[in-house]
């Protein structure tokens, strides 16, 4: 009994020499572990990122391409690491260079609900080495499907790097179908089939960002002039606006439809949208003249004044207005000369007549204005007054300073001059025959 005793304590001497071994290589092994863990790390590997990027443009529409331009950089800074390598009783120790190998550079494209896509054209493979610190520039040609729906997009730039982690960084690209838009800022609804009226468009930029090439062009419509055929606006921010006028020349009566186009770029992008309005073309004077002061008669050998006011009812400025008399009739001045005229202007004109070589009776006498608008030079229709040339002595030129009672009148006031005579000999024989017929009556009763 004492042997088994013996031989049992032996064994289990033995098992527990065994189990102490192996919780001492245990702890070991950890406390190997933990000591190596707070070793700070003497390697460095290539810290690859997307440093920056530029998109052109900053919003696309829908149809759009442009360019996207990556700065691809290795953000370690560490240039070489030193490892050992040991043969036998010898070891060897080298120095390496913490660069990348690039295999492939590519962009994975966004889509909307539609299947519409935001992608790059291409890809680039093999592009070379990195050094640590050092970056490079990389440009994708980006395109916005036809008809893709407005919203943001992330299409995914992914670098393929040689033995170490590839990268993956999303771009946001945003897609926007607002355009820039044409206002009917000043264009009326009628306008008069003389001389030229100012039309006037506010472009206005409804895109968050900035568009270059900004141009109004009109249409070539029958029967319509423009001057000129084209305003250049240039860039318009995002939400501003810029007028743009034309003269518009009528050469027939009617109604027309006016159809005007905005061109502009965004980015290398073209695009254009069209604004049509209708317009009447009447046979109306906006500018004008009417008589405020004529004589009814003027005795023979001396002078009067007549007056006339010359309006301008056009929406733009004229040049160059004159009154002109186009009779024989001898007047000072010969011709009125008043000039500019703004929108709205009125001026008056007025002439002194000579009656010396006229004959008894009505005379008519007409007056023109004529003006320049722009380079083009216009005649208004003719208007005319008739005054009576009576018996008198005669006078020398000189202007007339008779009183306002002399001067004023209307054209009826010759008729009724000439008739008066007439009604009172009518009236006086009227009388004698009514006071015959009493007496007559008188005489029998």
């Amino acid at each position: 009994m004492s042997y088994k005793f013996e031989k049992n304590k032996h064994r289990f001497q033995g098992g527990e020499t065994m189990k102490h071994k192996n919780i001492l290589f245990i702890l070991l092994v950890l406390s190997f572990s933990i000591f190596f863990y707070f070793i700070p790390n003497i390697g460095a590997d290539p810290s690859i990122i997307v440093n920056d990027y530029e998109l052109i443009p900053s919003i696309f529409m829908p149809g759009d391409s442009g360019t996207l331009k990556l700065t691809i950089r290795n953000a370690e800074t560490t240039n070489t690491v030193s490892r050992t390598s040991t043969s036998g009783s010898s070891s060897t120790v080298y120095t390496d260079t913490v660069g990348a190998e690039f295999n492939n550079i590519w962009i994975i494209p966004a889509s909307d609900s539609k299947g519409k896509k935001v992608k790059a054209t291409l890809n680039y493979e093999d592009i070379g080495y990195l050094a640590p610190s050092a970056s490079f520039d990389i440009t994708f040609k980006i395109i916005a499907e036809e008809n893709i729906s407005s919203d943001l997009y992330f299409p995914t730039v992914r670098i393929d790097v040689e033995s170490f982690n590839d990268v993956s960084f999303p771009i946001p690209i945003e897609v926007s179908n607002s355009t820039v838009d044409l206002l009917l800022t000043n264009v009326p609804s009628k306008i008069s089939s003389s001389g030229s009226t100012l039309i006037t468009f506010t472009s206005v930029n409804n895109r968050e960002n900035t568009v270059e090439g900004v141009t109004v062009v009109p249409s070539n419509i029958d029967g319509l002039e423009f001057t000129p055929n084209s305003v250049y606006i240039g860039s318009l921010d995002a939400g501003a606006s810029s007028d743009a006028s034309f003269s518009v020349k009528p050469n027939e009566t009617g109604e027309k439809n006016l159809t005007f186009y905005v061109y502009f770029k965004n980015g290398n992008n073209e695009h254009n949208e069209t604004f049509s309005s209708n317009i009447e073309i009447i046979d109306t004077l906006d500018v004008g003249s009417i008589f405020t002061s004529i004589p009814r008669s003027i005795k023979k050998g001396e002078s009067s004044r007549i007056t006339l006011e010359v309006y301008n009812a056009k929406t733009e400025y004229i040049t160059g207005v004159m009154v002109t008399p186009i009779s024989k009739i001898m007047t000072l001045p010969s011709q009125y000369f008043i000039g500019a005229m703004e929108p709205d202007d009125v001026f008056s004109a007025s002439f002194d007549i000579f009656t010396n070589d006229l004959n008894y009776g009505n005379n008519t006498i007409e007056f023109e204005v004529s003006f320049k608008q722009g380079n083009e030079y216009f005649k208004t229709p003719i208007i005319s007054s008739s005054f009576s040339v009576v018996k008198g002595e005669g006078s020398n030129y000189q202007p007339y300073e008779g009183t306002s009672e002399q001067v004023q009148g209307q054209p009826f006031g010759n008729i009724l001059g000439i008739c008066l005579p007439v009604i009172i000999a009518i009236i006086a024989i009227i009388a004698v025959v009514i006071i015959w017929k009493w007496k007559k009556r008188r005489k029998y009763t």
